[in-house]
């Protein structure tokens, strides 16, 4: 393996770890500039980035590396001023070039809306699991300001939420030439709120906004407990809506489960259409791969595909991530991959700690989701803000990982068995009649199995 090939390996799994903004700024112009024994040298283009790499990523750079070859120890980083352009004999270096042009990478970002025009409705696959969903984006796309105003789509982490949401915004900007459209992720907006306030502009930033035809802003839940910022959005929220301005927006849940979240913002998200979208179930994760496959324009065989649709279920991101590690292997191997090979390929997909729930993992993944803090699960007290979190926690110990009424007691400080008793008949007879109860669960349950 070259160290272009080996580099290439190690991107096509960053990508999946991080963010596709942090990818393109962290990533590009880097590569592996030599190889001894147990050390690699990766050149960046700055010491800015030398130092992100090192503090931010270095941990999952050297695993990932560790997983291609267990003989490789350690990582150092060197900065390279004359950039990746100047690619040597070995093929050391993965140049700017080629870094926009692999078949992982997804770059081609418009500068005006923050739209990918690789997202689109033709190639999102609709199963059971997201048809609804699908179904209200694409109205949306057909009548924009008009057909379910707001759009509130919910969902767990790599199920396809963010390309919907661009997909409309795609759909829109070429049905309607006129209209205006700005994709935003929360932080991005949170953060400029916060700095118009510092700048005192923020009537000039909310008057910007509040100009779009459509806004589509990606995983709202993150305005959880921030008042000011709340408060600046509800009057954008409002300015668009009064004028008939089409809103979208996504969560990795309902608007009544998202904490510290303003009544009249909350009244606000489900005054139009929520819809979510769940885990797909093997079949469409199958076609899933075989269009991903179509898309590169590459082949594998009926076994191997099959064998990553049956084993890999966390999400469609890690999906893809999957097959594209065997992509890699047959291209630097130039020979298809079997059954066997695909097993080893994917050991650390199937085997990952993150697929495998543990009543550590449960408690903490339920004392998250309800904004608390971990320890606040275990407090002697009946506030019902910490009761009911406690009381799903043991339901979910009991059904998930069968453990005894008496082991869900231990971890819990002790507990008599009978609480984690009456706690799981409680959830249990519950569920069945409270929708906003069992969504949540399946939220949970999503974040439990996808680590």
């Amino acid at each position: 393996m070259t160290n272009k090939e080996l580099w290439e390996t190690v991107l096509a799994q960053v990508q999946f770890n991080i963010s596709k903004a942090n990818f393109a700024t962290w990533f590009k112009n880097t590569g592996v500039v030599s190889r001894k024994k147990d050390s690699v040298t990766i050149s960046v283009p700055n010491s800015f980035s030398k130092e992100w790499l090192e503090n931010k990523y270095h941990k999952l750079i050297l695993k990932i590396l560790k997983d291609v070859d267990d003989n490789i120890k350690r990582v150092k980083y060197k900065i390279d001023n004359k950039g990746l352009k100047t690619k040597n004999q070995s093929g050391a270096f993965v140049p700017s070039d080629d870094f926009e042009q692999l078949n992982f990478t997804e770059l081609k970002v418009d500068k005006e809306t923050n739209l990918n025009p690789r997202y689109t409705f033709d190639n999102f696959v609709i199963g059971s699991f997201n048809e609804l969903a699908q179904a209200a984006a694409w109205a949306v796309s057909k009548s924009p300001g008009v057909t379910y105003n707001p759009l509130f789509i919910y969902g767990g982490v790599g199920l396809g939420k963010t390309h919907l949401l661009q997909s409309t915004g795609n759909k829109i900007i070429n049905d309607f030439k006129k209209k205006s459209v700005k994709y935003i992720s929360c932080e991005k907006l949170i953060s400029g709120i916060v700095t118009s306030i510092r700048n005192q502009n923020i009537q000039s930033f909310k008057e910007n906004l509040s100009s779009i035809d459509v806004l589509i802003i990606d995983d709202i839940q993150f305005l959880s407990g921030k008042e000011k910022t709340q408060e600046e959005f509800f009057h954008i929220f409002n300015a668009l809506y009064e004028k008939n301005k089409q809103i979208i927006l996504s969560s990795d849940r309902p608007p009544n489960a998202i904490p510290a979240l303003e009544e009249r913002l909350r009244s606000r998200f489900e005054g139009g259409m929520i819809t979510d979208i769940s885990t797909p179930d093997y079949e469409t994760r199958l076609v899933i791969l075989k269009t991903k496959l179509k898309e590169k324009n590459e082949k594998i065989s009926k076994d191997v595909l099959e064998f990553i649709a049956e084993n890999i279920k966390k999400n469609i991101r890690e999906l893809e991530g999957s097959l594209n590690r065997v992509l890699i292997h047959k291209k630097i191997n130039n020979q298809e991959p079997d059954i066997e090979v695909a097993k080893k390929l994917l050991k650390s997909f199937i085997n990952s700690p993150f697929n495998v729930a543990t009543p550590k993992k449960v408690i903490r993944t339920v004392a998250d989701f309800y904004n608390l803090p971990n320890k606040n699960i275990f407090e002697q007290t009946r506030k019902k803000e910490i009761v009911r979190p406690r009381q799903i926690a043991m339901f979910l110990l009991r059904q998930e990982l069968k453990n005894s009424f008496p082991s869900i007691a231990r971890n819990f400080n002790g507990k008599d068995h009978t609480t984690a008793i009456y706690a799981y008949k409680k959830i249990t007879k519950e569920i069945n009649t409270n929708n906003k109860l069992s969504e949540e669960i399946d939220l949970i349950k999503q974040r439990i199995y996808s680590g």
